[in-house]
């Protein structure tokens, strides 16, 4: 006997009910984002390594060591995308789509990060993204903001969520703030481990980002990014203030937010659960007004966030119902009722679009096909035997109510169905 075939460490199938939930996620998000006029964007899942390279930086650690990369037979070098942003960009410089200023859309799917697996972080996940265009001002960035608020809600993860925000400031800004965070550092190089003292050399401001609790003290006491701030930057970080406040929306300045990508400027935020412990943020986002020109366009202004969708289900297994939600199953007893009982589903999904109706395959004794209703978690068992073909009728059982089972004509089933189900 060969060996069977396993799937890749850390690259998981998604099963029922766990791809309901899923499902259910993705599109709870996709109402909220079509209400904000948000509009969809398919990205290729592949994409050349140069534009990763280019738009996350080499000093991070998906470039450094988390990309899938390889050459085809052409001799190109291709990678499994990581993130979003970067290919949206790629794709409204390409497509032209700049020039439908403003641009909202949003985009879905699996991305790939070569980490170690563990619960809430996988090497294949799924994100959702947002991205906008051509807006400059705060207040897309607190529409941003107040989207996802309205996605929490609608998931009712809400009150466990807390909103943290920062601003990155300009390139000038950061570069003074990298210099005293440089000087600040050096006087602690002694307590950093191996990678943070690269990070020191190559990028201090990820040190920030580290999750290493040993360097909690150390980051916790380094100077904040704020006090560094160009003036153009401050008002734009107060104006996201205000709106935020007039929107109702806590939040914590949390002075070390920095992100893990290069392309981030002035405003970032993360929406965290703290109950979550490493795996506490589960939307992550900002302004990155320089990307577009690094990518080959002209300057312009770009806002965004992504939500790890694995880390949304995590909060809902407590509540989510993994029952399938089945309407109906038909039972079928004879070659005669087989016939009458594909006709009868059929004009039953016609009629009701929303319905889930379950035809009985494989034969079986009634007693044996009730069973396989009744694991089904179907509401209702509608019965087609030999009684119900020579009188026209159907019978009605009802699978999880204690109510008597009724025989009605085979004509008023349509209504009947509107009735006991609210089709």
């Amino acid at each position: 006997m060969s060996m069977r075939i396993q799937s890749i460490r850390g690259m998981h199938d998604v099963l029922p009910p766990a791809s309901g939930a899923l499902r259910y996620v993705e599109q709870t998000m996709q109402a909220v984002l079509q209400q904000y006029g948000y509009q969809e964007i398919r990205l290729p899942i592949l994409e050349h390594t140069e534009l990763f390279r280019r738009s996350l930086g080499t000093v991070t650690d998906i470039v450094e060591k988390e990309m899938y990369t390889f050459e085809d037979r052409n001799g190109d070098s291709l990678t499994l995308r990581p993130e979003g942003t970067a290919s949206c960009v790629r794709a409204a410089l390409q497509q032209g789509i700049l020039f439908r200023q403003p641009v909202r859309l949003w985009y879905g799917g699996p991305f790939f990060r070569h980490e170690r697996p563990q619960k809430g972080r996988y090497r294949q996940f799924h994100q959702l993204g947002a991205e906008t265009f051509g807006l400059a001002g705060p207040d897309v960035d607190a529409e941003l903001i107040i989207m996802c608020r309205h996605m929490w809600q609608r998931l009712a993860i809400l009150p466990r969520a807390s909103l943290q925000i920062n601003s990155l400031g300009t390139l000038q800004a950061r570069q003074r703030y990298r210099a005293a965070l440089v000087e600040y550092f050096r006087q602690h190089e002694r307590r950093l481990d191996d990678l943070e003292k690269q990070r020191l050399e190559a990028n201090p401001m990820r040190i920030l980002d580290s999750k290493n609790p040993e360097l909690a003290e150390i980051i916790g006491d380094a100077p904040g990014l704020t006090e560094y701030l160009d003036p153009e930057s401050a008002e734009h970080f107060e104006g996201l203030q205000s709106l935020l406040d007039a929107a109702g929306i806590d939040y914590d300045i949390n002075p070390h937010l920095v992100r893990g990508l290069d392309y981030y400027s002035k405003t970032v935020f993360e929406w965290i659960v703290p109950e979550q412990g490493s795996q506490a943020t589960i939307c992550a986002g900002g302004r990155y007004d320089g990307l577009v020109e690094q990518l080959g366009g002209k300057p312009y202004p770009a806002a965004g966030f992504a939500v790890g969708l694995e880390r949304i289900m995590a909060l809902l297994e407590e509540t989510w119902n993994s029952d399938t939600e089945i309407d109906a199953y038909l039972v079928l007893v004879g070659d005669q009722a087989v016939l009458a009982g594909m006709q009868l589903a059929s004009q039953l999904r016609d009629h009701f679009p929303s319905l889930s109706v379950v035809v009985n395959c494989g034969g079986g004794s009634i007693k044996t096909q009730m069973k396989r209703a009744d694991k089904s978690n179907a509401k209702l068992a509608i019965i087609l035997a030999e009684d119900e073909l020579r009188d026209n009728t159907v019978g009605i059982k009802f699978l999880r109510e204690r109510r008597e089972q009724e025989t009605i004509p085979r004509d008023n089933l349509v209504s009947n169905l509107d009735k006991y189900l609210g089709a």
